[in-house]
C-alpha cells in the first residue's frame, strides 16, 4: 500500500513528571508515554486520518515492546521498526516549569538504537511511493543512520513531498558546523524545510526570518516553515507566495510535543492542498493544543479539536 506518511528518525519512552513547577530530585511519579519527533509527527497525521508508518529502532527490551503496542494503539504502522540486540530503547525525562522552560535529559546512550538504522534494511519502494516522506536532523548526527537517511532521500529524488524537520539537538553533535555540510545534503534533496530559529541557523548560517527562508529556498527546497516562537510562523514558498501567522493563545502546560503536532497538521495541510495560510493556521492550532495538555503522543489532537480552536481564535 501507499501511505500518506512515512517518518524515519527518533522513537523512545518519555517518562514525564506528573507535577508540575516540581524539579526532577523531588518528583514522585511519572507518566509513560511514546516519544521521538518523527514518530509523534506520524501519531499527529494519524490522529488526523493520514496512513502513516515510522522507520526506527528500539532496544530488544520490554519497552521495546511497549512501543511497538502503543504505535498500534495510535494506528501506526510498525513493520519498519526493528530492534537492535545490546542497545537499550532510549528514555527521555523532562521538568515542566510552565509556561515556557521544559528541560530535557537524554538517555541514549552508549548508543539509540534509532541511530542503527542501516540502509541496505530500508524499503526503498515504499519510500519513494509515499506521498510525504519525513526525516530529522537527529538522522544524520552518527552512522549508520546518516547514510540510510541520504540514501532514502537520493532514493525517492524529491517525488511527492519530502519533508526535512532541521531537528537541531545540540547535544547529539561535536558542534553546528559539523552538522551544517550534512543538512545542506540534505536540502537538495527535500522538498519542504521546517526548523525554528536555531535550526535554521544551524542549516544555513542565517538567523533572521525572512533571509533564512530565502537562504533555505536557494538550498533547493519548494517550501521553507519558519517557527518564530512568541512572534508566530513565517512559510514562504517558491512561486514567492507566504504567510506569517501569529500564535493561538494558550495557557501553556507542557510545550514540548508541540512542533510534532505542528508536524502533523502540516502534512495533513500539505496532502488537502490548503493554501500556506490555512496550513499554518491549523498547524499552529494542533501545536497549541499539545502545548496546554502535559503529554505529547497522546496529546495529539483530532480534526474536530483543531477546528474549535482555529474558530474560537485560542485554546480554551
Amino acid at each position: 500500500m501507499a501511505y500518506d506518511l512515512i517518518t524515519m528518525g527518533r522513537i523512545g519512552v518519555d517518562l514525564y513528571p506528573l507535577q508540575t513547577g516540581v524539579p526532577l530530585p523531588q518528583v514522585t511519579s511519572f507518566g509513560k508515554f511514546l516519544g521521538g519527533s518523527a514518530t509523534n509527527v506520524a501519531v499527529a497525521a494519524s490522529r488526523l486520518g493520514r496512513s502513516t508508518a515510522v522507520i526506527t529502532r528500539t532496544g530488544a527490551d520490554p519497552f521495546g515492546d511497549y512501543l511497538h503496542q502503543a504505535l498500534r494503539d495510535f494506528g501506526v504502522d510498525d513493520r519498519w521498526v526493528t530492534p537492535v540486540p545490546g542497545l537499550a530503547t532510549p528514555i527521555t525525562f523532562c521538568e515542566v516549569f510552565p509556561p515556557d522552560d521544559f528541560p530535557l535529559y537524554f538517555y541514549r546512550r552508549p548508543k539509540a538504537p534509532d541511530l542503527e538504522i542501516d540502509a541496505h534494511e530500508l524499503d526503498l519502494d515504499a519510500i519513494a511511493g509515499t506521498r510525504i516522506f519525513w526525516m530529522t536532523g537527529t538522522g544524520l548526527s552518527e552512522e549508520p543512520s546518516r547514510t540510510a537517511t541520504l540514501a532514502a532521500l537520493a532514493h525517492r529524488a524529491k517525488a511527492g513531498t519530502t519533508v526535512f524537520d532541521l531537528d537541531w539537538r545540540p547535544m547529539f553533535w561535536t558542534d553546528p558546523a559539523e552538522a551544517r555540510p550534512f543538512y545542506e545534503e540534505a536540502l537538495r534533496h527535500t522538498t519542504v524545510a521546517v526548523g525554528n530559529l536555531d535550526e535554521v541557523e544551524v542549516a544555513t548560517g542565517v538567523r533572521e526570518p525572512q533571509a533564512a527562508a530565502r537562504a533555505l529556498l536557494d538550498a533547493g527546497v519548494e517550501l521553507a516553515v519558519v517557527k518564530q516562537g512568541p512572534k508566530g510562523v513565517l512559510a514562504v514558498n517558491s512561486k514567492g507566495e507566504s504567510a506569517e501567522v501569529p500564535p493561538l493563545p494558550v495557557t501553556v502546560l507542557n510545550g514540548l510535543g508541540a512542533g510534532d503536532a505542528f508536524g502533523g497538521s502540516l502534512c495533513h495541510g500539505l496532502l488537502e492542498g490548503w493554501d500556506l495560510e490555512k496550513i499554518m493556521r491549523y498547524a499552529n492550532a494542533a501545536g497549541a493544543i499539545v502545548a496546554s495538555r502535559l503529554e505529547c503522543s497522546s496529546a495529539m489532537p483530532t480534526v474536530e479539536e483543531i477546528e474549535s480552536a482555529v474558530a474560537a481564535g485560542a485554546v480554551l
